[in-house]
């Protein structure tokens, strides 16, 4: 069940309308790190849950991201107050709306949603379940809540940065630091787990959880405790990097007498001539530009 109280979590305080800076807010709105992504992504999470510490845990912090929704789609629509009412009664002329929303993508916005939050993001992309990566697996949730709310953070340093509104400076901060509090409570819940390493029930292959794959090699290479030590045994060798598994590192698959015969029916049906030269319309219409071509091809 849920109640809705209609004070705010945090105080909202515009100084002055702005349609394009409540485009960038759209971002935290309807985007992948916005608060409504991150109250479904806990909410579902919550509701599969059977451990009762996490359950709650998700349920609490699935909650107060809607109320952190609630604050950034206040201040998207305060921001777009002004302007939605001088669209709406007719009282600009377009080229003074256009300046208003600096020909940005908030004159769309104003055209589609008149002004209102829209659940989408900056560039006007729809919000999508996409947005939502829960496996149903504890310690891989966590680990991408904790990204997540990471992630969420930088978002808000970034819309901190685009404004001089003291009173949206304010309530960005808050909604950033929470986003740190939330972080904070995820990584305790999953180091309240032991084993939490590797996520899941299976065990990793010994002959492999040790291995470090020097497949980039040249200029540029760095040996740190991420590739080196005692923890690692690294494979340079190109050689040693294929097959690993000790066969020939090549496949095959078991066919039945039926399945064998249509696949030779099919092979030789489709074969490939390598000594054929075909004229095609590339080379037919070459010009300028087209590269090296054949426009005399001849019969094999």
């Amino acid at each position: 069940m849920f109640l809705h109280h209609k004070k705010l979590m945090y105080t909202v305080r515009v100084q002055e309308s702005n349609p394009a800076l409540a485009t960038l807010m759209l971002e935290q709105f309807g985007g992948p790190q916005g608060e409504l992504a991150a109250a479904m992504r806990y909410f579902t999470q919550a509701l599969g849950e059977s451990d009762p510490g996490r359950k709650d845990l998700l349920f609490d912090v699935a909650t107060e991201e809607i109320s952190h929704l609630e604050i950034i789609g206040t201040i998207i629509a305060m921001l777009n107050q002004g302007p939605k009412a001088v669209q709406s009664e007719g009282m600009a002329e377009v080229e003074d709306m256009r300046n208003l929303s600096q020909n940005s993508t908030s004159h769309t916005q104003q055209i589609l949603y008149g002004g209102g939050p829209a659940l989408v993001n900056s560039s006007g992309v729809p919000w999508t379940a996409a947005y939502v990566d829960s496996i149903g697996e504890p310690t891989a949730d966590l680990r991408s809540n904790i990204a997540a709310e990471a992630r969420a953070k930088i978002v808000y340093e970034r819309l901190i940065n685009v404004t001089d509104d003291p009173g949206i400076k304010d309530a960005l901060r808050f909604l950033m630091t929470r986003e740190i509090a939330h972080q904070k409570s995820f990584e305790k819940a999953l180091y309240s787990i032991h084993p939490n390493f590797p996520p899941g029930k299976l065990p990793g292959d010994p002959a492999f959880t040790d291995l470090y794959m020097d497949m980039s090699q040249g200029d540029g290479d760095v040996a740190g405790s991420w590739n080196s030590g005692e923890l690692w045994e690294t494979v340079t060798d190109r050689d040693a990097q294929a097959a690993v598994d000790g066969g020939e590192g090549d496949y095959a698959v078991g066919l039945s007498d039926v399945e064998a015969s249509a696949l030779e029916m099919m092979m030789v049906r489709t074969a490939s001539n390598p000594e054929a030269q075909p004229p095609t319309g590339a080379e037919l219409g070459a010009g300028p530009g087209a590269g090296a071509v054949n426009t005399t091809p001849r019969e094999p």
